[in-house]
This record gives structure tokens, C-alpha cells and sequence, in this order.
């Protein structure tokens, strides 16, 4: 079999898998980092309608083999090639909608916050502490230095091990010292 032949086989198993999942009516979207011509034609020889670049949406009208007639959004109809098209929307598209949740999940956790320290103080008796200041946007992606920085542990840590490891050698020296000495009637023989 030629090198070809698997990335051939490839292509046709990916283009089976869009046909299958691609159905008439169903929104498409252009894949990443493309500019795809859309052509008058299904043998892809006519002239050029449009031209759509990544994240562009389409919605199918037919499949005829490894070409797709697609409605654009601004109401024209073409051919393009399936391996183009994904039913899923583009990354930056589904960044930009997680990146607007996050955002709304942190204001709302503010806010909870802000009710939450409320309730806490009237439950004290205290006066009710002011709301906080909204932090700046670069703000939870760079935080501010700590105030002092804590005391490092590790040499107190260093020092305790190396003062326990002198005492136990010191006292295994004793106890052997005592033992032999004890055994040849308390002479020294080493």
C-alpha cells in the first residue's frame, strides 16, 4: 500500500463521521484558522458566492458526497467542502463565553460575600461593614506582593535534625563504650 493510503483512509473516515453527525438544518461553523471559498457549484469548479473565514456559521441544506450546500447568514446559498465545517462551536468563540461566566460567577460571589459579612455583623451586634471595592480586572490574574513575608522554617527544621543526629551518635558512643567495657571487666580495648 502507497504512504498515501492511510492519510487517505483518514480523510474518508473523518468525512464519514461529519456526514454522519451533519444534518439538514443543523448549524455549522467554519473550523479553526481557515478561509474557506464558497462556490455556486457542488463540483467545486463554479464561481466563487463568499467567503467565510473560522467561526463563520452556516446552516446545511444538503449533502451531496463530500460537498456541503450551506446557507450563509446573510441569506445566500453555496457549495463547500465537509472538512471544512464542524458542528461544534470555534475555541475562541467558547473562550470568550467561559471567560464572560467567570466574570459573572465572580460578581456574584462578591455579592454573596458582601451579604454573607453583612449578616455576620448584624448577628454580632456590630454595624454594618461597608461593601468592598470591586478589585481592578488584572487584579486576580497578578495579586499584590504579600505585606512580610513569613519566617522560613527550614533552617530551625535543619538545625533540630543535625542537633538530634550529634546526640544520638554521642549516645550510641556511651551506651557501646559501657557495653564493652562491662564485657572485658572495664578495660578500654578499642
Amino acid at each position: 500500500m502507497p504512504a498515501r493510503a492511510p492519510r487517505i483512509v483518514l480523510l474518508l473516515a473523518a468525512a464519514l463521521l461529519i456526514g454522519a453527525a451533519a444534518a439538514p438544518g443543523q448549524a455549522l461553523y467554519v473550523v479553526e484558522q481557515l478561509v474557506v471559498q464558497v462556490n455556486s457549484s457542488a463540483d467545486f469548479d463554479g464561481e466563487r458566492v463568499a467567503t467565510l473565514k473560522s467561526g463563520d456559521r452556516v446552516e446545511l441544506i444538503e449533502r451531496n458526497g463530500e460537498a456541503l450546500h450551506v446557507r450563509l447568514a446573510s441569506g445566500r446559498d453555496g457549495w463547500l467542502r465537509a472538512s471544512y465545517l464542524s458542528a461544534e462551536e470555534p475555541l475562541r468563540v467558547q473562550l470568550q463565553q467561559s471567560s464572560a461566566e467567570v466574570t459573572r460567577l465572580k460578581a456574584e460571589v462578591n455579592r454573596l460575600q458582601t451579604q454573607l459579612d453583612a449578616a455576620s455583623s448584624m448577628r454580632a451586634g456590630a454595624p454594618a461593614a461597608a461593601p468592598p471595592e470591586e478589585p481592578a480586572a488584572g487584579a486576580a490574574l497578578f495579586p499584590a506582593a504579600p505585606a512580610a513575608a513569613p519566617p522560613r522554617l527550614w533552617p530551625w527544621v535543619l538545625l533540630s535534625a543535625g542537633l538530634a543526629l550529634a546526640a544520638g551518635v554521642a549516645l550510641g558512643w556511651y551506651l557501646l563504650d559501657r557495653t564493652i567495657r562491662k564485657k572485658y571487666g572495664g578495660l578500654k580495648i578499642y
